[in-house]
């Protein structure tokens, strides 16, 4: 494994794991909103052994990453994921986004013309929009007030399997890493998304990955981003709610395997 930093913009940088870089076929993950690339920890145990070369990214403002105040919307984070690319020097790559990182893995593909991008992975993605305008204000009042209980009221609607308490702490944890101040721009963002027009954009094959009982981004959602999104699948996974790749672990790991091909070892 190596982790280092890689500068985004002048000021700004993001924390970057590599683990197993001679690996045959690399993956990109990205992480969700409020969380960092450890959310991906039982993909890192797994995949990496069966041949392929996973990169964890930390978006700016959580995880190890820098937390300027600022460049908290869709277009500048998609620009720091192809800042950490040309850096790395990454071509013919799966991309996967869970969640928020979803949607950013879509707006990287348009603005950059598939930027390297082989095949899409969509794990809960929020898209084609975000949080209910309620909801936003919930989350944002919270956020505002008192984020500790905001982030268990988070983790509390999670997952559809049992977890441990000790698994609750470390994920309160993961999301109390991130500045105050970007968990609230994210949820601003959230709350404006609109990516319609950027599904139909997409000509990677892709592969959407989402619970049926996700009670943050409705599975109705995953079936109207199969419904725009070019050369898509969609696989529901019918015990996980907002966390696919930890509720159903096994399974997602086999399908992404399926999907992205037999890595060399």
């Amino acid at each position: 494994m190596v982790g280092y930093y890689v500068t985004v913009e002048p000021g700004v940088k993001l924390y970057v794991e590599d683990i197993n870089p001679t690996g045959s076929k690399t993956i990109m993950f990205l992480h969700g909103w409020p969380l960092s690339h450890e959310q991906f920890e039982y993909q890192f145990n797994v995949l990496p052994g069966m041949g392929y070369r996973c990169i964890g990214i930390d978006w700016r403002g959580f995880g190890k990453s820098d937390r300027p105040y600022s460049g908290y919307n869709l277009e500048r984070l998609a620009d720091d994921i192809r800042a950490v690319v040309e850096e790395m020097q990454l071509k013919d790559f799966v991309l996967a986004g869970h969640s928020t990182g979803g949607a950013i893995a879509i707006k990287y593909i348009v603005r950059y013309n598939g930027g390297g991008v082989s095949k899409l992975v969509l794990i809960d993605a929020a898209a084609p929009s975000g949080l209910t305008k309620e909801t936003a204000a919930q989350l944002l009042k919270e956020t505002l007030n008192d984020r500790a209980n905001m982030m268990l009221g988070v983790t509390n609607i999670f997952f559809f399997r049992y977890i441990t308490k000790p698994f609750s702490d470390w994920f309160n944890q993961m999301g109390m890493q991130a500045a105050g101040w970007s968990t609230a721009a994210i949820i601003v963002m959230l709350r404006d998304l609109d990516l319609n027009a950027d599904l139909s954009r997409i000509q990677v094959p892709t592969l959407i990955v989402h619970g049926i009982h996700d009670q943050v981004i409705p599975f109705s959602q995953a079936e109207e981003m199969h419904q725009k999104i070019p050369h898509s699948q969609l696989i529901p996974f019918m015990y996980s709610g907002h966390a696919s790749f930890y509720d159903e672990r096994d399974k997602f790991n086999q399908l992404m395997r399926d999907f992205v091909g037999t890595a060399i070892n």
